[in-house]
Order: C-alpha cells, then sequence, then structure tokens
C-alpha cells in the first residue's frame, strides 16, 4: 500500500513537472501593478525565461540551472556574491526588490543554507513569478510584499551580510532609494563588514550616478564601480554596479572577474572613483529625485 502511495506521489511531481516544462516552451503573461509582466522562452535553454515588465528585460531564470546568470549587470552582482565571503559559505541576504528572483536562486544554488528575505513591492508580480518559476522549497528564501525602504525598516540591526538593491519602477529607482537617509538604513541592517551592492541605472551626463557615488561616500569608507567603458564614458545609457562596505572590497579580483565577462566591464575605486564624482552633492531625502528614465529604443 505504501507503495502505491509513494508510486503515486512520484507520477503527481512528473506530471507538474511535464506541465511546467511545457509553460516554459510558451511566453506567459500576466498584469501586474507595474504594467504587463512577461515571460518569454530561452530558445538555448529549455527551461529558461527572460521576465519582462511593459517590454523592458528585468530578469532572466534558468530552473535547471540558476547559478547562470545572463544579464551583464546580474553577472556583475553575481561576481559581488562570490566574493562577500568563501566560497559556499551560507550568508544572511536582504535582496530589496525582486523581479523573478534570479540573484536570490543564485545563491541557494551556489551557497546552500543561506537565509534570505526578498522585499518587493509589487505583490501580483510575486505571485505571477511564484506560479510560473517556482523556487525550490528546500531555499529558505521569504518573499514579503512591500515598499523596499520600508521592508528594510523592520529588519533587526546588524542581521545581514550582503544587501543587494535592484529596485526600478517604470524602468526608474525610487527616489526615496536614492538618498543618504536610505543608505544610513541599508548600513543599520548590515553587519560589520557587510557589503551594500546596487544596480544603478544612468545615461549622459552622469549626473546621477556621479550623486549616488558620493551619497555612498558619505556613509562607507569602501567603494568601487563596475559598468561597462562606453558608459564610463557618457556615451551611453546602462547599467552600473555600486559596491560598498566599511571594510575592504575585494577590488583586484572583483576587476579580474568583470574584465573576463562576456560583455568585459571596468571596475574603479579609490582615488580614481572619488575624481570620477567631480564634487557631486550628496543625496538627501529633501532633494531626492527618481534615476533618469532610459532613452526611447533603449530595449529596443
Amino acid at each position: 500500500m505504501a507503495r502505491r502511495e509513494t508510486s503515486a506521489k512520484g507520477a503527481g511531481a512528473r506530471k507538474r513537472s511535464e506541465r511546467l516544462s511545457a509553460r516554459t516552451r510558451e511566453t506567459v503573461s500576466a498584469p501586474v501593478d507595474g504594467g504587463l509582466a512577461e515571460l518569454v522562452p530561452d530558445r538555448e535553454r529549455p527551461r529558461a525565461r527572460t521576465l519582462l515588465l511593459d517590454g523592458a528585460p528585468q530578469s532572466h531564470v534558468d530552473l535547471d540551472d540558476p547559478a547562470y546568470l545572463s544579464f551583464e549587470y546580474q553577472r556583475r552582482l553575481g561576481h559581488v556574491i562570490d566574493l562577500a565571503a568563501p566560497p559556499k559559505q551560507p550568508l544572511h541576504v536582504v535582496h530589496l526588490g525582486g523581479g523573478a528572483f534570479t540573484l536570490a536562486r543564485y545563491i541557494a544554488a551556489t551557497r546552500p543554507r543561506s537565509t534570505q528575505q526578498i522585499v518587493e513591492l509589487d505583490a501580483p508580480l510575486v505571485q505571477f513569478v511564484r506560479r510560473e518559476l517556482p523556487l525550490d522549497p528546500q531555499a529558505r528564501i521569504r518573499v514579503r510584499a512591500a515598499d523596499a525602504r520600508e521592508g528594510l525598516g523592520r529588519i533587526q540591526d546588524g542581521w545581514a551580510d550582503l544587501i543587494v538593491a535592484d529596485v526600478f519602477s517604470g524602468a526608474r529607482t525610487p527616489a526615496h532609494l536614492t538618498s543618504a537617509e536610505f543608505l544610513a538604513e541599508v548600513r543599520r541592517v548590515l553587519k560589520p563588514g557587510g557589503q551594500y551592492a546596487a544596480n544603478l541605472a544612468d545615461g549622459p551626463p552622469l549626473a546621477h550616478l556621479r550623486g549616488q557615488i558620493a551619497t555612498a561616500a558619505s556613509l562607507f569608507p569602501e567603494l568601487a564601480l563596475a559598468a561597462d567603458p562606453t558608459v564610463w564614458r557618457g556615451r551611453r545609457f546602462g547599467n552600473a554596479v555600486l559596491v560598498a562596505s566599511d571594510l575592504p572590497i575585494a577590488v583586484a579580483e572583483l576587476t579580474r572577474r568583470v574584465a573576463g565577462d562576456p560583455h568585459p566591464g571596468r571596475v574603479e575605486h579609490g582615488r580614481a572613483l572619488a575624481g570620477f564624482t567631480g564634487g557631486a552633492a550628496v543625496v538627501t531625502d529633501a532633494d531626492a529625485r527618481p534615476s533618469p528614465p532610459p532613452p526611447p529604443g533603449t530595449f529596443g
């Protein structure tokens, strides 16, 4: 009797897996708070999908290989994660912005037994991603539907080894997540020696990016920034990954890894990064603005 029950459960699991595999071969969509969410199949990876929000690529997930990072900026955040502690050491991680939970899945795969909290404002998006791209039930990942700053405020002092911020609303980072007051909350939640990593987006003349570096420098003594050389030179709109800590960052190894990516990037730190800010002012809640919108055709 027990064998028949086990067999039935196994058959049910296989059918669920087959249904999920069939779903990952077609585009599915749903209205969410942020617009229209779509999961588009990856032609080269059978169970991989790209999440689009109102046509803008947001993240990529491969259910068969969650350690695979496709997007340029996510690869750079992956390097930061890899260098945050010795290999496979579990971490306490807060993700501000959920998307398709790509980096949380990456950490669960590369650092088993890590404990993670995802704070994502768009509850319908969370439900859509959970349904179409289920999380591993064994992963220690908690997802909370809340504003990023509000959710961060509920986390105890000194809990996190790493905080990853990847928050966009209408392709722009909300103003209240760009200020020194926000970063003071980040620092409160980090353990001593913990790291903050943020996905930033900007284009010529890079005023937003310079302001974010100056703001982070007012709270953290150690900074590094990774970006495509054309973004550095102010030639196009793009992403940059900012890393901040109160202890030295593994800049040499981060530089090597970023330079070795399929789309090589450049890392700056120290005096060169300070010089890049060009005397930009620290951003406060009183004068904070959202990041600039991407120019027309950026995601075309």
